[in-house]
């Protein structure tokens, strides 16, 4: 895999990586009320993977890379499955 030269790209990521944090940072202190901010999380944590798994089997990245997944999306699903599940019973997804 060539290395990426292109620092507007890495500057991007950081910015959403950035934004995410503060997003996660709100929903932290009410995660029912903040739900949809969960809910976006973990969509990035479900597509992040796809998108591996679809790079990775057109031989764009190396398998090694999978094993970032484990602390950056898979130990979160857990989390972030139970808060929406709590949502879905409790609150009918209403943005309260």
């Amino acid at each position: 895999m060539e290395p990426l030269n292109h620092p507007m790209v890495w500057q991007g990521m950081g910015m959403v990586i950035g934004v995410y944090g503060l997003g996660y940072w709100w929903a932290s202190y009410n995660p029912m009320r903040h739900w949809p901010i969960v809910a976006v999380g973990f969509l990035g944590k479900i597509f992040g993977p796809l998108g591996f798994i679809f790079n990775y089997l057109q031989d764009v990245v190396p398998f090694e890379f999978s094993y970032t997944l484990i602390t950056n999306d898979f130990i979160w699903w857990i989390p972030f499955f139970l808060i929406l599940k709590k949502v879905h019973t409790d609150y009918k997804w209403r943005l309260t």
